[in-house]
């Protein structure tokens, strides 16, 4: 009995181990690397890159913006951040970010030349989505960086990064923040900043939790007391920067639970006969509801039903 507990465990152990499948070491610092480079290849995706998720942001195309975040080479860069730390090599981690940085900064300059003399001024709601990160938005980043640095370091490379790429947008947060540049809109560029800063951070953490677990050669460029130092700094930023997202997160709950006390409040009570609605308004932090109905007109039985069934400023 205990040596088919045992052999279960081991199964279970095999089936979820990260090292199973697991590349060359010399092959995953290679792969990520070459993946954080600013010359050639990349920086030539990244200019097109910066142009496509613009337009697509201008455009309101959700399969433009994809695109876009498809063929965005900023993960890499992020990566090979993970990397330097968990093997303790800083001198790489610092030159990825200094890389890293450079890449922002042409994104900003570029998506805000673009957004200063497009003709197309009104904010689109691709656009406005970016501008509020939520506690959700901390999550997809997490899983989505732990997907992403597992596919990395597989031998056989798998279909994960392009999904990772999705789900984990880093161009359109840029070139948002670009768009609250040209147009003066700083709390646009504050919120979008704010949303690729909590994606890359989060996909850092990951790398680095994911990459620790390999146990893959490192140096010995950090001291043990540098290195606690390190975590420690780690640990802070991670608190603080969920800490806005909770908020946030706790606001877009509060606000969708109280339009959907509106919404059953409207259905319940504005069903007259021979009437429709054509138009509704909800605006939850005034408190206050507009309906706009079409048809007969409204008995003043019916209309002080309405003030007695009206909801409380809680639901309403």
């Amino acid at each position: 009995m205990k040596l088919q507990e045992g052999r279960f465990i081991q199964g279970l152990r095999n089936m979820f181990s990260l090292r199973w499948d697991m590349a060359d070491p010399d092959e995953i610092h290679n792969t990520i690397i070459s993946g954080a480079k600013l010359q050639g290849t990349n920086m030539c995706i990244l200019m097109l890159a910066i142009l496509i998720a613009s337009i697509g942001l201008n455009m309101n195309s959700t399969a433009v913006i994809i695109g876009a975040m498809l063929i965005s080479p900023l993960m890499g860069g992020i990566t090979a951040i993970g990397y330097g730390i968990a093997t303790n090599d800083l001198t790489l981690s610092k030159g990825a970010a200094i890389r890293l940085g450079i890449q922002v900064v042409i994104c900003l300059i570029t998506s805000t030349i673009y957004f200063t003399i497009s003709p197309i001024t009104t904010a689109s709601s691709e656009l406005l989505a970016r501008t509020t990160p939520t506690a959700w938005d901390v999550l997809i980043a997490l899983f989505g960086g732990l997907a992403g640095i597992i596919g990395q370091t597989r031998k056989e490379k798998s279909n994960v990064i392009p999904g990772v790429a999705i789900a984990t947008a880093l161009m359109p947060p840029l070139c948002t923040a670009g768009y609250g540049l040209a147009r003066h809109r700083l709390d646009y560029f504050g919120g979008a900043l704010y949303l690729f800063f909590i994606n890359s951070f989060f996909i850092c953490l990951a790398a680095i939790v994911v990459l620790k677990l390999l146990r893959l050669p490192h140096g010995n460029d950090i001291s043990p007391k540098a290195l606690k130092k390190i975590h420690r700094n780690i640990a802070f930023i991670t608190v603080i920067t969920m800490l806005p997202s909770i908020y946030l997160g706790y606001d877009i709950v509060k606000k969708t639970m109280d339009n959907s006390s509106a919404e059953r409040f409207i259905t319940e009570n504005f069903d007259f006969d021979g009437t429709q609605i054509v138009q509704k308004t909800i605006d939850t932090d005034k408190r206050m509801i507009e309906v706009a109905l079409l048809g007969k007109k409204i008995s003043s039985s019916d209309t002080n039903c309405l003030l007695y069934t009206s909801p409380s400023p809680r639901d309403a």
